[in-house]
């Protein structure tokens, strides 16, 4: 692993009427474009893993890193040749998330909006199921 991509914001959602999507994930364009630009000179990478780690003042945080392989385990998302690998740990935390990416003023990071999200800290790092 080559280490952490950047920091993550996660965002509480109200599920839709008809519930939470069947896709464990979802990018908008604008995460697509960021990742395509991570990914451009990582030619020994084959995407990003999502994952989960037990810390922060509720609970659980995301992590994403430069992945080389897929594990046994692993869930992959493919998104208009974006290729996410999701962490068996990670998988049922995301069911219906949709991921941003969002440039303002003052930050640039992955926001994750998740429909199955009970509670969050302050300021948004970690999470509770």
């Amino acid at each position: 692993m080559a280490g952490r991509i950047l920091s993550a914001t996660v965002r509480a959602v109200k599920p839709t009427r008809s519930g939470p999507s069947r896709a464990a994930l979802v990018l908008t364009p604008s995460a697509e474009k960021r990742i395509r630009q991570l990914m451009k000179d990582k030619t020994e990478y084959i995407g990003l893993k999502l994952g989960v780690k037990t810390r922060g003042c509720n609970g659980l945080s995301y992590t994403l890193d430069y992945v080389s392989a897929k594990g046994k385990m692993d869930e992959e998302i493919v998104q208009n040749g974006v290729r996410i690998i999701i962490d068996p740990k990670a998988q049922l935390t995301l069911l219906g998330t949709e991921m941003d990416y969002v440039e303002t003023k003052l930050e640039n990071q992955f926001v994750f909006n998740n429909p199955n999200i009970k509670g969050t800290c302050g300021c948004g790092e970690s999470f509770n199921i």
